[in-house]
This record gives C-alpha cells, sequence and structure tokens, in this order.
C-alpha cells in the first residue's frame, strides 16, 4: 500500500515508519508522477486546484485522503468519488493557531493599534489614543474587560479562544446549529441571532464554508449589532456579504471589522475593503501552521488498516 505526503508541509516522516504502507513525498503544485497514480492514501496541504483535479482523474486505487486544512473544501470541490472515498479533515489541528490570532484581532480592535500604526508612519503623535481615556465606555469597544463577545459556529477553536477571552474578562456566548451548554459557555442556535447581536460588543465568525453559510452575515444582521461593535472572522470569507459590510464601515453603522479571510483571496486591488473605515486586513494567517499533524495522520493510518472509524471523517 501506497501513502503520499506533501512536500508544502516538513513532516517527520520517521513518525510514519513501522506501517505496512510506502511512503512518498509529492509536489503539491506539479501531477503526481505516474509511478505513483496507484497510491491508496493521500495526504493534501496547500495543493492548488489543477494538483488535486488531476489527482482525482489518476489516481484511480485512491482508497483514503487526509487532508491538513480544517475544512477540505478543496478536495470535496476537486472531483474525487467521495462515495468511494473516505476524506478526513485536519480538524483540532489549527486551533491554537487561528484562537491566537482572533484573539490579536480583537486587541488590534479593542486598543486601536492599527490606527496608531498609521500616525506612527506620519511621524505624528495621536494625543486622542493615549493620555486619560473613559473606562470601559458603553458606546465604544474599547476592552475586552466585560465585554459581550458572541462566537458565531463554537467549534473546536472557539472553545480553545474562550479561555483567553474570559481571562481577560469578557462574557462569552456561542452560536452553532446545536444549542446547549458547553464548557460553561451557553451556546444558542441561530434563531436567536436577533435577540443575540443588538447585545454584542464583538462577534467572533469561525463558521465553515458552505451552502448554508453563504453570506449569513447579511446587510438585515449587519443592522442589528450595536453601532459600536466589531466583526472578526478567522473562518471562511463567504459567511460575509463583503459590499453590505463595507456599506455598514462606510456608513459608522458598526464599529469595525478585522478580518483574515475574503471571498476571493488573494483580495483584490480593486476591494473597497482595503480603504474602508475601521478595517483591519490580515492575509490568511491565522492558521497556515498544522499543530500534530503526524500525530493525527499515524492515528488515522493505524486506524485505516485496522478496519476503523477514522477521526474527523467527512
Amino acid at each position: 500500500m501506497k501513502l503520499l505526503y506533501p512536500t508544502s508541509l516538513v513532516l517527520d516522516a520517521k513518525s510514519l515508519e513501522g506501517f505496512s504502507v510506502s511512503l512518498h513525498p509529492y509536489d503539491v503544485k506539479t501531477p503526481i508522477p505516474d509511478e505513483h497514480a496507484d497510491a491508496e492514501i493521500l495526504v493534501t496541504w496547500t495543493n492548488t486546484a489543477a494538483n488535486l483535479s488531476d489527482a482525482a482523474k489518476r489516481l484511480t486505487k485512491l482508497r483514503w485522503i487526509q487532508s491538513l486544512a480544517a475544512g477540505p473544501n478543496d478536495v470535496l470541490s476537486a472531483g474525487f468519488d467521495t462515495a468511494k472515498i473516505l476524506v478526513t479533515t485536519g480538524s483540532g489541528l489549527h486551533d491554537h493557531t487561528v484562537a491566537e490570532h482572533a484573539l490579536a484581532l480583537l486587541l488590534n480592535a479593542a486598543r486601536r493599534f492599527y490606527e496608531m500604526r498609521d500616525w506612527q508612519l506620519q511621524s505624528k503623535w495621536p494625543q486622542h489614543l493615549g493620555g486619560p481615556q473613559p473606562d470601559r465606555p458603553k458606546d465604544r469597544f474599547t476592552t475586552l474587560r466585560d465585554a459581550n463577545v458572541l462566537i458565531w459556529g463554537y467549534g473546536n477553536i472557539a472553545k480553545t479562544l474562550t479561555p483567553h477571552l474570559r481571562g481577560l474578562g469578557a462574557t462569552v456566548r456561542g452560536v452553532a446549529r446545536t444549542a446547549g451548554v458547553r464548557d460553561g459557555v451557553e451556546v444558542y442556535g441561530d434563531d436567536k441571532l436577533a435577540e443575540l447581536l443588538p447585545r454584542t460588543d464583538a462577534l467572533v465568525m469561525i463558521l465553515p464554508g458552505s451552502d448554508s453559510t453563504r453570506h449569513v452575515l447579511n446587510a438585515d444582521r449587519l443592522k442589528q449589532l450595536p453601532s459600536h461593535a466589531w466583526v472578526v472572522n478567522v473562518g471562511r470569507g463567504t459567511s460575509i456579504d463583503e459590499d453590505a459590510l463595507v456599506a455598514a464601515l462606510q456608513n459608522g453603522q458598526i464599529g469595525g471589522a478585522a478580518l483574515d479571510v475574503f471571498e476571493k483571496e488573494p483580495l483584490p486591488e480593486s476591494s473597497t475593503l482595503w480603504k474602508a473605515p475601521n478595517c483591519i486586513i490580515s492575509p490568511h494567517a491565522a492558521g497556515g501552521r498544522p499543530q500534530g499533524a503526524e500525530e493525527l495522520i499515524a492515528s488515522n493510518l493505524r486506524r485505516f488498516l485496522a478496519g476503523q472509524d477514522l477521526r474527523n471523517i467527512v
């Protein structure tokens, strides 16, 4: 049995030795060599669309794809016969890095480091950003202490982020497909958004990309947020109606937005988001560093060879 692993990520291949499979590295940006077209296991990470499309046509013996991405949209849209091929995700590999980035964006928004940087480049002292300041004003997002943070898409990343937010004094609530209490956090169904959004100081979106989540943050829901509220998105860019968001920013309808993901990436130079007021842009930098990939691959490989259920199966 042959397993192909990507050279786009430095993997400790020794951790995969000892199994009854042969290990072969491959380039994710070029077609897989003919001598490896008989592979039964494919590990993917940052593969180009052309590479995956070609693999879907030529790897006719493929039985299992282990994606190292949290959401395997690229694999699922490449044309693989998922009725015959198992697909597992890298869910859990990005929890800490994405949570850390979300926290950084929230602190940037509250403390306005992005604006301080603009003044620094002009060699000017922004007096209005320093000196005596009101403590926790109700009409502005200036601190996480006593802030109401709503996490839309309350999964593993949210569970990692929440203790840090609580440690800084925030009240955290979640929204997910299934309501309930998770690790002491009240999680609501999206039917409660109309009640939750008006009481939100910061909305953190960690939604997966799918037809059901496309543009769920639209003009109507943006209007439900307080005028000081910030939107942070570290999930998928398609979950936000970007035109509606720009309009809300330009009209002062919300306090600001800190975005790591976009409908089209790289974000086109023509996008109005670049110069929208109080908009922080990071270049899809929250994840990109799967942590514990070898352990997940080895665990699933052991299960696969034993005929057991795999972790993170789609």
